[in-house]
């Protein structure tokens, strides 16, 4: 997505002073870069309003406003993630951080920013109205190239010497190179496609500028122990089993690290196994279906294995078994929030409690274990809840309001900003208290804790204590970090910090067991973050997820694998001229959609997204099953949900082998050259489309002949 910055935007208003915090001298940004637009103009004051015509070209946007200081009352951004429509009225957020306004644009044209100053703080608006439709001179028809089978003759006299031999990865052919050309013929299930790499070439050693990262929601990828399926008390819904546990483990995972390895994949990214919240909550806008944390997003207790996910001894095994193949570990972490109360901890841990009916609450819930709670005829998952007294005492038996704040009994209330706000609802964690803490309240009612007080920690201390212990006990190599933005960034240094001792600590004492000597590694969800370098890069982050790739651009590249050169070179220019920047790439996720079924209708193009996504520079991810087409499963009111579908086991055979031997062959060149993900970019030839990535002496090619 692009986004845009606006200067000279001169504030007049006492009013918009007293409301907001900004003083009359104060200057506006609108922050980013934008097509065919002066970033000096200042706005046209009229009235109390501030607004400017700019050219937008057809696409998505997206734009914040703040002022130099970017302080909380002068930075306004989006309340909600909906995308703005045009000729409409928007509140905003005095103080947003990182929640951008998203526009799409369906035509290049003149549209007219304004910002309300005269309003309140919960009425300041911003409405679009487009103006005048520019005129666009005709573009030229673009035809992709096409492939009938036969042989190609490449010029590849800047990436290889006359008499070199050269390899094709993809068939496994040779030829040497002649009068700076070479010939040979693509395989006829690589989609015209030619890998090539010196005959003699050795792979590329390990780095994470070139990592591929195979994403694994372990609940739902393999089943390795089915005796812990059920831990806990959790059962199946015995319907669509939406939002249960699936079984997924860490034996499981073990189990199919030859198929990650074989994939060509140099890190795995699994979901938080740390014990979850043991019940359920109602899921959906709808509550239509009862929602477990499988996902690993609930947090219960940091220090402890969710028995769903196995034994200390199975997470040993499974880290163990990865570096022996050259993958590694990354764990999903959360800072940000705690998980829901549900009735099974409640009960298990003595916290909360319930309207008094004059009866017993197992009466009023109509069962002595309270996590077998069902909704009647006329009720949703969700109605439980009205059972429940959230003024009552007993909730401070819970966490404490030392360590989160939430709409619940004498808990401090979330604020408005992205720091303290309550994500989803979500308990959120006061991580930027410098107030000492002992240890979550509940822990005394849970002896199995792992957790001991330590003197003079905060919250954040114990959750980055908690965190770091994984590394090294385990030597876990990175970190995902979840919901990065709803975390003040000093906390993500000290995990960082802290982190890196941690695995050098490990390596240290498990030297036959390392991998190498690379650093700890963390990459972070930023929502809506793109190729633009941020301050969390100042603060610990070594990588943010890229949400620009996965829709327009990947759909374009799919499409016409030629027409990507301009996004390569984007991207290895924003990337690789910069040693302390890089971005994770992906085409489907959780918590967006799955390429497949969305942009990709056919198999056929599932293949043809392959090159585009493995050959960009940046580090790239794989979510489990993009490679061998997994289908969108079961979502009700959640459109999430189905995203995270079994892993298809069951559908490896024919045309999907196939698909799969294609994603295998790409990523697997990508991991032979440091080159394709941290190198320079640069075209070679037009007819065949082919292009050059070179670093140090790792040099490598790519030809494509056409679609065919």
């Amino acid at each position: 997505m692009q986004i845009f910055r606006l200067l000279g935007l001169f504030l007049t208003f006492a009013a918009m002073s007293a409301c907001s915090g900004l003083h009359p001298s104060d200057v506006l940004y609108l922050k980013g870069s934008m097509n065919n637009w002066n970033t000096n103009d200042p706005l046209i004051l009229d009235n109390g309003v501030h607004q400017i015509d700019i050219t937008l070209a057809k696409g998505q946007h997206q734009f914040q406003i703040a002022n130099s200081d970017n302080q909380c009352g002068s930075r306004f951004g989006a309340v909600t993630k909906d995308r703005l429509k045009l000729n409409r009225d928007y509140t905003t957020n005095a103080c947003a951080d990182e929640a951008a306004f998203e526009l799409k644009v369906f035509r290049q044209a003149s549209y007219r920013i304004a910002l309300d100053t005269t309003q309140t703080p919960a009425q300041l608006r911003i409405s679009l109205t487009p103006k005048a439709t520019l005129p666009i001179a005709a573009a030229k028809p673009q035809v992709c190239p096409s492939w009938d089978g036969s042989a190609v003759t490449i010029d590849v006299s800047q990436a290889f010497t006359d008499g070199e031999t050269v390899r094709d990865f993809y068939s496994g052919q040779l030829a040497a190179v002649q009068h700076g050309k070479l010939t040979m013929t693509p395989a006829p299930n690589s989609d015209g496609l030619l890998l090539l790499e010196k005959a003699d070439h050795q792979a590329s050693a390990f780095s994470w500028d070139n990592a591929s990262v195979y994403f694994v929601m372990t609940d739902r990828f393999y089943n390795g122990d089915a005796s812990n399926d059920n831990s806990y008390g959790r059962m199946s819904d015995g319907e669509k089993e939406i939002g249960t546990f699936h079984g997924g483990d860490l034996k499981g995972l073990t189990e199919k690290l030859d198929y990650i390895a074989d994939l060509g994949m140099t890190a795995i990214w699994i979901t938080a196994p740390y014990e979850q919240i043991h019940g359920w909550v109602g899921g959906g806008n709808s509550g239509d279906f009862k929602h477990y944390a499988y996902h690993g997003y609930y947090a219960l207790d940091f220090t402890k294995l969710d028995a769903n996910m196995g034994t200390e001894d199975d997470l040993r095994t499974f880290v163990d078994s990865a570096h022996q193949r050259g993958i590694r570990v990354i764990f999903d972490v959360v800072m940000n929030h705690t998980g829901y109360a549900t009735l099974a901890d409640m009960q298990q841990y003595d916290f909360g409690g319930f309207y008094d009916k004059n009866q017993s609450v197992s009466t009023l819930l109509g069962t002595d274990n309270w996590t077998d709670w069902q909704p009647k005829s006329h009720q949703s998952w969700h109605d439980f809840n009205h059972t429940v007294d959230f003024t009552h005492s007993n909730w401070m038996n819970w966490w404490g309001k030392q360590w989160i704040r939430t709409d619940i009994a004498d808990y401090d209330n979330p604020g408005y900003d992205e720091r303290t706000k309550s994500l989803a609802y979500l308990p959120d964690f006061k991580t930027e208290s410098t107030e000492i803490v002992d240890l979550p309240v509940f822990f005394r009612n849970k002896p199995d804790t792992n957790a001991v007080s330590i003197e003079g920690y905060t919250v954040r201390d114990y959750l980055v204590h908690w965190l770091t212990d994984w590394v090294e006990e385990y030597g876990i190599d990175g970190f995902r970090i979840d919901t990065a933005k709803h975390v003040e960034l000093e906390a993500w240094q000290a995990l960082k910090e802290q982190a890196t001792q941690a695995l050098a600590n490990w390596k240290q004492a498990n030297p036959e067991k390392a991998l190498d000597d690379a650093p700890f590694w963390m990459t972070g969800e930023v929502w809506a973050h793109g190729i633009t370098r941020s301050n969390y890069f100042d603060a610990g982050f070594d990588s943010v997820i890229n949400f620009d790739f996965q829709n327009e651009e990947a759909t374009k590249a799919m499409a016409c694998l030629a027409d990507a050169d301009t996004l390569f070179s984007q991207y290895a220019k924003a990337i690789n001229q910069d040693p302390s920047f890089n971005v994770l790439s992906y085409i489907s996720s959780h918590d967006t959609k799955l390429f497949f079924g969305s942009h990709s209708k056919t198999l056929r193009q599932q293949q043809a997204i392959a090159a585009p996504l493995l050959l960009l520079p940046g580090a790239v991810q794989v979510y489990y099953g993009d490679e061998s087409a997994r289908e969108f499963g079961p979502t009700g009111s959640d459109p999430h949900q189905g995203t995270r579908s079994d892993m298809n086991w069951n559908q490896m055979t024919g045309k999907r082998a196939e698909l799969l031997a294609h994603w295998q062959k790409i990523a697997q060149f990508r991991k032979r050259h440091e080159a394709i993900g941290a190198g320079s970019h640069q075209k070679i030839s037009d007819a065949p489309y082919a292009f050059k990535r070179t670093k140090g002496d790792d040099t490598a090619v790519v030809v494509w002949a056409g679609k065919n």
